[in-house]
């Protein structure tokens, strides 16, 4: 009779796992179509932004006749998106992260409506605003997008989740630089800005429709009360609640593991580095040809893009081959590669050369983004998005202080010079970042031995052949 049960039994339990693995797997075919939708409709919205940070560049100029409103208007821009990275983290704690990345889109959707119908007379403070809206929203919808991509396909999908959103990105920001030209010299700006505000309509459509899991403190472990399952108060709360004292959440974030600090810092000299080039593409082309500068720059990002875009491809397929992510070498390495593919790139090489050059800076950069938002993405979840949030900060502040201090010295200098300077600050600290994560990696290596090896000894020590007293205690055990 129990003979006859085991077999059964052994049968519905083969059954039952059977029945589990391919619900896992339909759940996780529901997840991944489901964020490629999402993907669509963030794609959708990059190019609406690509579009106007050409388009609108262009009216603030054609409407105010001055280039110094140009650089203004960028400023404002970078600083919202500065303040949002600070408190982006306490958003996420507080609301959804689907509720933040649907008015972001709505937001950036109104403000641009508000452009079309203000009159003349409001266009200086409509524009301040637009950028105002434009920059936080931005940073909003990026911070819960990247922190929450954990929640919504798995821990082991994010390589292929951040690849896939980072090529929706790069094919948006190619078909937005390339169209603007086309779309404003054609239609007119007020028409660009109609398809602008359509972009974000879309993506705030898609949002909507769709189930995005993450923000709340993106804990589930945590209860309505802010409480975690053990009845404590959950990590990273902020003010102060039953006597705790208020703690830097963001800062906490960098300190969760080795390195994350250096990591998040070298982001922000990386973002020093490529103002430079953003800054001195325009003024290289014009010495190469002085009647069409804007040939060499469109197709310099097109290749660039290109790279960008292969890059992912191989990263995608090594993630689902081998289920894991590039990590924080691939960060280290990739900076420095593209850092000096882009140095390179300024030094007169013939154009054939110079196209290589920029497929190779396009490569490194996709590997840069995967590799470095997969590692932010291991933290906890409720440091996650903190340590986004404060990344967004340096990246903005390294960008907006690099067009600054870059513009200045473009005056004096050389493009050649300039970029060498800034992405050479970026190769210095990504070579201390590398040196950085080896030590962690060894000391690791070193400790994990040292555990071996005492454990071997302790077995040994404990052999029941030997009679010794623990050995006995362990086998009658």
């Amino acid at each position: 009779m129990g003979s006859a049960d085991g077999p059964k039994a052994d049968k519905a339990d083969g059954g039952a796992r059977e029945s589990r693995e391919a619900q896992e797997a339909r759940d996780t075919a529901v997840s991944e179509r489901r964020f490629r939708f999402l993907v669509a409709g963030y794609a959708v919205s990059s190019y609406g932004t690509f579009l106007n940070m050409v388009a609108l560049n262009l009216f603030v100029y054609e409407t105010t006749g001055r280039a110094l409103a140009m650089g203004l208007f960028m400023a404002v821009r970078l600083a919202s998106g500065f303040v949002a990275g600070l408190v982006v983290g306490g958003l996420l704690a507080r609301f959804s992260a689907k509720s933040i990345m649907l008015w972001a889109n709505v937001g950036q959707g109104a403000v641009m409506l508000v452009l079309i119908l203000a009159p003349d007379g409001l266009l200086t403070g409509a524009l301040m605003a637009v950028s105002v809206v434009i920059g936080a929203c931005g940073t909003l919808f990026m911070v819960a997008l990247r922190s929450s991509i954990p929640e919504m396909v798995g821990e082991d999908r994010r390589a292929w989740a951040n690849s896939l959103s980072i090529t929706g990105r790069s094919l948006a920001m190619v078909a937005g630089f390339a169209s603007a030209g086309v779309v404003v010299s054609l239609v007119g700006y007020t028409a660009a800005f109609v398809v602008d505000m359509a972009t974000f309509v879309a993506c705030a459509v898609t949002v909507a429709l769709l189930p995005i899991a993450g923000g709340k403190g993106a804990d589930a472990a945590k209860g309505a009360d802010g409480k975690g399952a053990d009845g404590t108060a959950a990590e990273g709360s902020g003010a102060r609640k039953g006597g705790r004292r208020w703690r830097p959440v963001a800062f906490l974030a960098l300190a969760a593991a080795p390195g994350m600090g250096l990591m998040v810092a070298l982001r922000g000299v990386d973002a020093f580095g490529s103002s430079s080039h953003n800054a001195a593409l325009p003024i290289y082309s014009t010495s190469l040809d002085t009647s069409n500068p804007a040939v060499f720059v469109s197709a310099f990002w097109c290749v660039w893009a290109l790279g960008n875009i292969g890059a992912q491809q191989v990263i995608q397929r090594y993630a689902q081959r081998t289920g894991r992510s590039v990590g924080a070498l691939g960060f280290g390495y990739g900076t420095v590669v593209m850092s000096a593919a882009f140095i390179a790139a300024f030094a007169g090489f013939p154009l054939a050369v110079t196209a290589v050059i920029a497929l190779i800076a396009g490569a490194a950069d996709g590997l840069t983004e995967v590799a470095y938002t997969s590692h932010l993405q291991t933290l906890p979840a409720t440091l996650r998005g903190h340590a986004f949030g404060l990344s967004a900060t340096f990246e903005n502040l390294g960008f907006g202080v690099g067009m600054i201090l870059v513009a200045a010295a473009l005056d004096r200098f050389s493009p050649l010079a300039v970029v060498g300077w800034s992405h050479g600050a970026a190769i210095v600290v990504a070579v201390v970042f590398l040196l950085r994560v080896a030590g962690v990696r060894r000391a690791g290596r070193v400790g994990r031995a040292g555990r071996a090896g005492l454990r071997k000894e302790e077995a040994v020590e404990g052999r029941p052949d030997r009679g010794d007293r623990d050995g006995a205690e362990v086998s009658g055990g």
